[in-house]
C-alpha cells in the first residue's frame, strides 16, 4: 500500500535524517554511558553503533547505483505535460481541484483561438 510518491519521498527523507543525526546520537550515547558509572567499555559501544563519515556514505550509495545500473529516480506512472498538467489520456492529477482544472482549460482553449478572427466583426 505504501507505494505512493509521497510515502517514497518521506521514507527517503527519514533515511537522510538518520544519516545526518547518527554522529550526534553516538556522541550522546557515549556521554550517557560514561556518566552512568563507567562499567561499560567503549568496545561495547562500538559493537552497538558505528559512525561512518557522510562522504563515505554518499560515495557508497553512488557506487551502488552505478553497479546496479539503476538510478535513484522514482517510477512515474504516466507522462505529464508540464504546462497543462494533462497526462497522455487527457486527465488532470488527482490532487487538482475543479477550479484549477477549469482555469487551465480556459488558458488552453483561449491559447488555441488566439490567432483566429471571428465573423462577428464582419457584419
Amino acid at each position: 500500500m505504501a507505494k505512493s510518491l509521497r510515502s517514497k519521498w518521506k521514507r527517503k527523507m527519514r533515511a537522510e535524517k538518520r544519516k545526518k543525526n547518527a554522529p550526534k546520537e553516538l556522541a550522546r550515547l557515549k556521554t550517557i554511558l560514561t556518566k552512568s558509572g563507567g562499567d561499560v567499555t567503549m568496545e561495547d559501544v562500538k559493537e552497538i553503533a558505528t559512525v561512518v563519515a557522510p562522504e563515505k556514505l554518499v560515495e557508497k550509495t553512488d557506487a551502488d547505483t552505478i553497479a546496479d545500473g539503476e538510478s535513484c529516480k522514482m517510477d512515474m506512472d504516466s507522462k505529464r505535460n508540464k504546462k497543462s498538467l494533462l497526462n497522455e489520456h487527457g486527465q488532470y492529477p488527482v490532487w487538482m481541484n475543479p477550479r484549477q482544472r477549469k482555469k487551465l482549460k480556459r488558458q488552453r482553449v483561449t491559447g488555441k483561438n488566439k490567432g483566429k478572427k471571428t465573423k462577428a466583426g464582419d457584419w
